[in-house]
């Protein structure tokens, strides 16, 4: 690793910070209505179904064939909001194990009540997946496809105590 200028990081998030976050007040609501779906490969279906529904409690609401490729599904998972995970598997086709590289996806954060945190915490220990618990209110780990999630424990738009949204 290479020696950082921690001031100078810093330094720099502030000019960011001040040329581009704006107050509360002045922010202009955002052009979106929300996370629609976000999409994510799977090596099998019903690996997946079972992780993501029994053990993480996110319902299977639907599943049909991927437009893209024939053979293929779509499905998706409900975690809240009117927000879905969806996944496409690829029968016949290698696409390889998942891999984490900059400039790709790094994890989805989901957030979930604290009461609901302990409970799926000891799912993903029943099930045996291990997992790295941050700052008491986050825990990270790889789905069976080995993307990584975190659940957390703080409420939507906000992290570590931190206002984010």
């Amino acid at each position: 690793m290479t020696d950082l200028d921690l001031a100078a990081i810093d330094a720099e998030r502030d000019r960011i910070r001040t040329a581009h976050l704006k107050p509360d007040a002045e922010r202009p609501a955002s052009t979106a209505r929300g996370l629609h779906h976000f999409a994510l490969v799977c090596s099998d279906v019903e690996e997946t179904i079972r992780f993501y529904q029994d053990v993480l409690g996110f319902p299977l609401t639907e599943i049909f064939e991927n437009r893209d490729y024939p053979g293929s599904n779509h499905f998706f998972f409900d975690v809240g909001h009117d927000n879905l995970i969806a996944f496409f598997d690829f029968p016949g086709l290698d696409v390889g194990p998942y891999a984490e590289v900059l400039g790709g996806l790094h994890h989805i954060a989901i957030s979930v009540a604290p009461d609901v945190w302990e409970r799926l915490r000891a799912n993903l220990d029943a099930a045996g997946v291990e997992y790295l618990e941050e700052s008491g209110t986050s825990i990270y780990f790889r789905d069976p496809n080995g993307a990584r999630l975190e659940l957390i424990a703080d409420p939507l738009g906000e992290m570590y105590g931190t206002k984010v949204l």
